[in-house]
């Protein structure tokens, strides 16, 4: 019994991968670009682990995953051989890739059931606007929105699922982290919450994905429906 399910968002809400492709063809291909546009999304992805850890260490202030997503995109254009961008097409670019994340088929109606059971919140490393802007574009409403923006810090460190209880004043033991990811479950898990593994297969490419945790979790499923399903109200 759980009074609130806090969800990851990237990977395990939403498919960044084909939809950032998608976007940043959008904005290219017109000026000229032909990449592996799927080979430019990963690019951006796998810079945003060691960003965010300069941060989680205590080497950098925080910052909003906004700050950090441009920062990257500029890397890897150069990586990409895409040379002189207008500083607004950079930001236009960096902005929209993130804000126009597909939900998977599973998560809408998942979690309209789900929020009948529970209070619902995402705890991600995205920042609240970024939030906000996912939610409108998946049609996706949340009790609240919680995460790196409310801590001031960036998963796995303790303060974010800390916050996350405090701001709906709750024990750790009331709520559940719901991710897609064995580490971000394990770090929730340490601080006392509950935690719930979604299998997402193919977040980073065809059976590029945890298919299964790789640690203990109080519960797997294969999806947010199954999950509705099996999780008392």
């Amino acid at each position: 019994m759980v009074k609130a399910l806090f969800f990851d968002v990237f990977g395990t809400l939403v498919d960044w991968r084909t939809s950032v492709a998608r976007e940043s063809a959008l904005t290219l291909a017109p000026l000229g670009y032909t990449l592996d546009w799927l080979a430019f999304a990963e690019s951006w992805r796998n810079r945003y682990q060691p960003a965010m850890e300069e941060v989680r260490s205590g080497a950098r202030a925080y910052v909003k995953l906004d700050v950090l997503h441009r920062e990257n995109l500029v890397k890897i254009l150069r990586e990409f051989s895409v040379h002189d961008l207008p500083d607004s097409t950079i930001s236009e670019l960096s902005l929209r890739a993130w804000r126009k994340l597909d939900a998977w088929p599973d998560v809408v109606e998942g979690l309209r059931r789900l929020r009948g059971k529970a209070l619902i919140a995402p705890v991600s490393n995205g920042n609240i606007s970024l939030m906000a802007d996912l939610a409108r574009h998946n049609g996706v409403c949340w009790d609240a929105i919680l995460g790196a923006d409310i801590a001031q810090d960036y998963k796995t460190n303790a303060r974010v699922y800390d916050a996350a209880c405090a701001a709906f004043d709750l024990r750790p033991e009331e709520c559940a982290m719901v991710a897609a990811h064995t580490r971000d479950l394990q770090a929730a898990a340490a601080r006392g919450l509950k935690t719930i593994h979604i299998a997402r297969p193919d977040e980073n490419g065809p059976g590029r994905g945890e298919a299964r945790p790789s640690g203990p979790v109080d519960i797997a499923a294969r999806d947010l429906l199954a999950l509705a399903d099996i999780l008392p109200a």
